[in-house]
């Protein structure tokens, strides 16, 4: 029996750990058109599942087995999948997603001592994880870019991986591969002028007016309701983490706990004039609420962020 067919998944970025099983599955339907995918947790795989799921079939035809959050299954369940590991079958697929850490070493160990091919798909949090993460992002797609441009781009679209991915797919689409400051500055800048991003800044910062006019602009121009949502919920989450901060920091060391900038830790600082802790709770309520309506709860997304920028402005005000 092979190792071949067995894959190791460790991290908790959803979007790596998605690719990767994109990959295997790809890979599994280039070699039998017609094989199936069969996803589990912890709450959908029971004893004696694997053996199950993993057994000959009478009609043949490939299958990929991803069991998900594979740190929280039970001591049993770890048990078979290992004694699975150690003999797999030779045309099934199974991967195993583990968020890392000490929970659920066992199975770790288990698929390790197998031989399984591991992917590592730990959380991007440091800016410079961010910058060689769009650098690859724009190689993967076929392009190239500089240091200085996929900062550009970073700080136009955010730090969101798939809409960072989308950005890249799209920017070498639109300029034949290669990407420089005024690729970005073309493409993304003057959006970013119109951005969630602004909209969220002048929310935070108590300006009604100007966040609501932005807001108006940026979706007359196109700017989908969940990113300025998104936008709204980081600028508030941003808050969050810098009023809770360890007092002690100071500069660097303060932007390193917080995984930000320092730019960016010294303007979400200046932002942070006039909100109180129970303001910032509150506030955040109001996002969480708001990302709800958006995404289907509510008639109107429109109407959803005009109402939630109002909240956000009280919330500052609030004592």
């Amino acid at each position: 029996m092979s190792s071949e067919r067995l894959t190791l998944v460790v991290g908790d970025e959803e979007l790596l750990i998605d690719r990767a099983i994109a990959d295997v599955l790809a890979a599994a339907r280039a070699r039998e058109s017609e094989a199936e995918v069969y996803e589990l947790t912890p709450a959908t795989l029971t004893r004696g599942g694997l053996a199950e799921l993993t057994s000959p079939s009478l009609f043949g035809g490939g299958r990929v087995v991803v069991l998900r959050s594979a740190q929280d299954f039970g001591k049993d369940l770890i048990t078979e999948i290992g004694k699975y590991a150690a003999d797999p079958a030779d045309d099934i697929d199974l991967v195993v997603v583990h968020a890392g850490g000490a929970k659920g070493k066992a199975l770790l160990d288990a698929f390790t001592k197998a031989g399984a091919r591991k992917v590592t798909c730990q959380k991007i949090t440091r800016p410079g994880e961010r910058v060689a993460f769009v650098r690859a992002e724009v190689r993967r797609a076929g392009g190239t870019i500089g240091e200085d441009a996929a900062r550009g781009l970073l700080d136009a679209v955010g730090t969101d991986l798939r809409e960072l991915a989308s950005a890249c797919s799209q920017l070498v689409a639109d300029t034949g591969g290669r990407i420089g400051d005024d690729a970005v500055a073309r493409y993304h800048r003057g959006r970013a002028e119109v951005s969630g991003f602004n909209v969220a800044d002048r929310a935070v910062e108590g300006r009604l007016g100007d966040a609501l006019e932005q807001l108006r602009w940026a979706l007359s121009t196109g700017v989908a309701p969940v990113l300025i949502t998104s936008a709204l919920a980081q600028g508030v989450r941003s808050l969050a983490k810098v009023g809770g901060a360890p007092r002690g920091l100071r500069g660097a060391g303060l932007a390193k706990e917080l995984g930000m900038p320092p730019w960016k830790v010294d303007r979400v600082r200046q932002q942070l004039r006039g909100w109180t802790p129970e303001g910032v709770a509150e506030a955040l309520q109001v996002v969480a609420e708001t990302d709800a309506q958006v995404k289907g709860a509510g008639a109107d997304p429109a109407y959803a962020l005009e109402k939630a920028i109002g909240q956000i402005v009280a919330a500052r005000g609030s004592r």
